[in-house]
């Protein structure tokens, strides 16, 4: 089954639809009967949420799902019964595609400072402020390329004269 990014999942309304997402776990939360997972993919600052019933799916899979944990999720995409988001996936298989110890990951479902987040430089990407940031950026450069592109203009990776100043 071919990925779902999830910006464009939040826009589908194709209820009952087969879907699988991948992305990175921001929250799991749950109850005796089900857990709900909040899943980013990096694609929007919006999470999608998985909904995991405990009595279908093996409760030592649920034990190593924790923030910072990369997913692959198929599920039935839904109208959400709970009040901020339209849709939601039901889990019908969830595989754990990174482990995420929740005494070692250091990014956690709580504010960092710029400080804490300039030492974890390869996470910092998966904090919404940062995310936000790559995304406007991408924009920004794609459009002056573009921009450049359109008026026959050549984008030229000039050679390196000296390394270093003498």
């Amino acid at each position: 089954m071919k990925r779902t990014e999830i910006k464009d999942l939040l826009e589908r309304r194709d209820f009952n639809a087969q879907i699988n997402v991948k992305g990175w776990v921001r929250t799991k939360r749950g109850s005796k009967n089900v857990a709900f997972i909040a899943l980013n993919d990096g694609s929007t600052i919006n999470n999608v949420q998985i909904v995991v019933d405990r009595d279908e799916n093996n409760e030592d899979l649920l034990e190593n799902i924790n923030t910072g944990a990369s997913l692959s999720v198929d599920g039935l995409l839904v109208e959400s019964a709970g009040s901020g988001q339209a849709v939601e996936i039901n889990a019908t298989n969830i595989e754990i595609l990174g482990k995420a110890h929740p005494d070692e990951y250091p990014i956690q479902p709580k504010k960092h400072s710029l400080e804490f987040l300039r030492e974890k430089a390869h996470l910092r990407f998966r904090t919404n402020t940062f995310a936000a940031i790559t995304r406007v950026r991408h924009a920004m450069i794609f459009a002056i390329h573009k921009f450049f592109n359109d008026r026959g203009f050549f984008n030229i990776h000039s050679p390196i004269i000296t390394g270093s100043d003498a």
